[in-house]
């Protein structure tokens, strides 16, 4: 018997430098952001386990090696060390760093993966739909 499909939200990093991951969600009735995951080149990581709760969830991505960064409009509270915070409103008056976050857009699917490339798709590109379960590839990095 086949075992089960994992229902897991994964980001695959396919460029060739170390990349850190920060990842905001909604939480019940709060935003909770949760960061540092560091990815190695061309492998993936599973960011939350089981099946997705919600629809939008917010990355943030940063490359170790060449400098630069994956980032958006959506703003949210995030530091420089491991950590875990409830809400995004005020975070620099609550001694955080406020980062732009950029959308991935689940179509409400169980599972999902973002694919990280180095690239030169326009973000414009990048944010075109994409068929449900389809890889999501993520916009270059901005120096």
């Amino acid at each position: 018997m086949p075992a089960p499909a994992a229902a897991d939200f994964r980001l695959c990093n396919r460029s060739s430098s170390r990349v850190g991951i920060a990842l905001g969600y909604k939480d019940g009735n709060a935003w909770s952001t949760e960061g540092w995951w560091n990815i190695g080149a061309n492998s993936c990581e599973t960011l939350l386990r089981g099946d997705l709760v919600a629809r939008f969830y917010y990355v943030y991505a940063i490359d170790y090696d060449l400098g630069g960064e994956w980032s958006g409009k959506a703003f949210m509270c995030t530091r420089e060390k491991e950590f875990t915070i409830r809400g995004i409103q005020d975070c620099l008056a609550r001694g955080f760093d406020r980062t732009g976050f950029f959308e991935v857009d689940t179509h409400e699917q169980k599972s999902w993966t973002v694919q990280l490339t180095e690239s030169k798709t326009s973000q414009a590109e990048a944010g075109a739909a994409l068929p449900p379960g389809a890889l999501a590839p993520l916009p270059p990095p901005r120096p």
